[in-house]
């Protein structure tokens, strides 16, 4: 299998400080791919002491045309490696090749850095204020829009080509210097693209830095380090939440995309069979290891055993197994960590008075791999654990609700998070209104598709802070300066 095991740190592929290495191992059969690089604190200290050279030191900041130069050779190559990253993104994060094909898993993710490149063509850096009089005098403004600088990229394992991506492309774009510290799960997701950005780009040595590391060290040079403006970070609230509170000695800019408790939010005049249907093959994509998945179904009290009919029948009906099949939908979860703390929470929901519906165990017919069976929990009160904490696994909770369109919301909005959620009703307009109430960062009204690259991504509460894709994303990635002299000069 095509894949790096080296960090690149200063343009070059080196091994890590030491040689030390850790395994990645595939999650469908639990066997060792192989190892990656083990960063140290030693070279985090090298990749950030790189990146600030880069920035203070080159015109990288100031070449707007050359970033999307080099942003398009990096694009090149992705597409050149496609099916090689394919195989990677399968076997390392287990992945069904199903998803690696048009969505969020690899080919959408490599089409955004093109998407960026070609927004900086018609990107305006500068704005004009006009003339202000003052002082007897009259004034010139303007604002200028300049990269933050050295930006800490830190990544997650669930999406990681486009997790790392969509940190490393607007980031480039916008002229900053990057150190991308991947996921410990999912390390060759990130280190190949240190290979290709070597190999096959214009991209000055020190620009892009990308280490793996199994352990924390590095993470904390990366959120402490004085010489660092900037860190973004995708996974946990509790990680993030560590994270910012690192990152408040130095007074960093954050940038977080964190945990998710979306609800999909179905009224009393909505096709249920439909809405069931879609929430139980949604809370399957990827073994429910997206942040934005729809995890609670909210249902008229009337309609709740509709709904868990629907949707266990769904469930039973999903193909998962072998990643690498074609026809398979659900992979495994990325590892008996995860898996545990998935069967543990459902174990808790039943305790709390919640039934179980389907699932709820790992399948004997997969004894190896870190699979569990697509679940449905129904009986759950908005305020059990399993309907407040982050699963990330394939874990359905059906929330009957009573009083209309209100208490809807108030069940929805009953969250410390804010990522996503859905909304389904007969009448359009209504939908609309009960989507604009709830206060999530991203909503899919009677099953409209918002991920594409000029959407903007992001949450509100302690989902994060910030929004990555779009031009909003970009712009994530860059300062203002606002600038004045006297007119006429």
């Amino acid at each position: 299998m095509w894949h790096e095991e080296r960090l690149l740190i200063d343009g070059e592929l080196r091994a890590a400080d030491g040689g030390g290495v850790f395994e990645t191992v595939n999650p469908a059969t639990e066997e060792v791919l192989g190892v990656a690089a083990d960063a140290t604190e030693a070279d985090a200290q090298a990749a950030v002491a790189a990146a600030r050279r880069a920035f203070d030191t080159t015109d990288w900041a100031q070449d707007h045309e050359f970033r999307a130069r080099c942003l398009r050779q990096f694009h090149a190559a992705l597409e050149e490696q496609l099916e090689e990253m394919r195989a990677l993104t399968v076997a390392e994060g287990g992945s069904p090749v199903m998803l690696t094909h048009g969505g969020p898993q690899l080919e959408a993710p490599v089409a955004s850095v093109k998407w960026v490149a070609d927004m900086m063509d018609g990107y305006q850096w500068t704005e004009d204020l006009g003339e202000v009089e003052a002082y007897g005098s009259n004034h010139r403004r303007w604002i200028e829009r300049e990269p933050v600088g050295v930006v800490a990229a830190i990544t997650a394992y669930n999406f990681p080509v486009q997790l790392n991506l969509a940190k490393l492309a607007p980031a480039l774009a916008a002229g900053n210097t990057v150190v991308l510290k991947g996921a410990p799960d999912t390390p060759w997701s990130a280190l190949a693209l240190g290979r290709l950005i070597a190999e096959h780009t214009d991209i000055p040595p020190g620009v892009v830095n990308i280490l793996s590391s199994s352990q924390h060290a590095p993470g904390e040079v990366l959120t402490t380090h004085p010489d660092v403006d900037m860190v973004t970070f995708t996974g946990s609230t509790a990680t993030g939440r560590r994270i910012m509170a690192a990152a408040s000695a130095t007074v960093k800019k954050t940038f977080l995309e964190l945990g998710g408790k979306s609800a999909y939010v179905v009224l009393d005049d909505a096709d249920i069979a439909s809405a069931a249907t879609m929430n139980a093959f949604m809370v399957c994509t990827h073994a429910g290891q997206g942040c934005a998945i729809a995890t609670r179904l909210v249902v008229p009290a009337a309609m709740a055993d509709a709904a868990a009919e629907v949707a266990s029948a769904t469930l039973a009906s999903i193909p998962y197994g072998d990643p690498t099949d074609p026809s398979v939908m659900m992979g495994p979860l990325i590892s008996a960590r995860q898996r545990d703390k998935v069967d543990q929470l459902v174990s808790t929901a039943v305790d709390q008075g919640a039934t179980l519906a389907a699932g709820g165990r790992r399948p004997d017919h997969l004894p190896t791999g870190y699979y569990y069976e697509p679940t449905l929990l129904t009986g759950v009160g908005e305020d059990d654990l399993v309907a407040q904490e982050e699963v990330f696994g394939p874990v359905l909770a059906i929330i009957g609700y009573e009083g209309g369109d209100d208490e809807a919301v108030r069940i929805a909005n009953n969250s410390i998070y804010g990522l996503s959620g859905a909304v389904s009703s007969a009448d359009p307009e209504r939908a609309r209104a009960v989507a604009r109430r709830i206060r999530s960062g991203t909503i899919s009204v009677n099953g409209g598709l918002y991920y594409a690259p000029d959407a903007p991504f992001g949450g509100y509460k302690q989902s994060g802070i910030g929004r990555e894709m779009g031009v909003a994303g970009f712009e994530e990635f860059l300062e203002i300066k606002t600038l004045a002299e006297p007119a006429g000069t």
